[in-house]
């Protein structure tokens, strides 16, 4: 495990750098975003959760805000933590994007005070198409994250029907992302050049 976590800080660190030097981040964002809505399993699905991205991730908004226009159903996470004190990931329902405010870390949340409002709240169970978001990826599915847990947390939890799709430029695509047995790899990820399908890729 020790030798995984210092792979894992080496890589996170490369990709990191491959990240914020990735050129033409809006356009290529929307590349990658019309490769996700594009799918027929996300063509499929009614409820489906997107993040929102910030600093030098793959850019979500437009296509939320596009999504929110013709009517699907978006779940949007917000960062909070379980009865136990472990970070973990909430759900909320998003119907325009005037609702969110800038949380932890910048990122674009629903505020605190309306975390538990009864229409906002959404099932786990209920999400059929996750768009996951992430430091690095191979093209096996494997996922590197920011290393706080939340998605890692999350993801442990998630119907096995569910689809999870991550997203990223091509450059931060890796060889190979360590793994440990907690960690969760995604059916799909989506650059700007590609498609990744996990089956595939071995």
């Amino acid at each position: 495990m020790r030798q995984s976590s210092i792979d894992k800080n080496t890589v996170r660190v490369d990709a990191y750098d491959k990240r914020n030097k990735q050129s033409d981040k809006d356009f290529l964002s929307q590349l990658i975003c019309q490769k996700v809505i594009e799918q027929p399993s996300y063509q499929c699905a009614k409820t489906v959760m997107w993040y929102v991205g910030c600093r030098s991730e793959v850019r979500t908004q437009t296509i939320i805000k596009q999504e929110l226009s013709q009517g699907r159903r978006i779940v949007i996470p917000y960062c909070t933590q379980d009865d136990h004190g472990q970070n973990q990931l909430g759900l909320w329902q998003l119907r325009d994007f005037s609702e969110l405010v800038s949380g932890r870390w910048g990122i674009l949340e629903p505020p605190e005070n309306r975390w538990y409002e009864p229409e906002k709240q959404v099932g786990i169970e209920e999400l059929e198409v996750i768009i996951v978001p992430g430091v690095g990826f191979d093209r096996r599915g494997g996922r590197l994250g920011n290393g706080q847990g939340y998605y890692d947390n999350f993801l442990q939890q998630v119907c096995g029907s569910t689809i999870l799709q991550g997203v990223c430029f091509e450059s931060q695509l890796f060889d190979f992302i360590p793994m440990e047995e907690t960690d969760v790899a995604m059916d799909f990820v989506f650059t700007q050049s590609a498609i990744y399908h996990r089956e595939s890729s071995f």
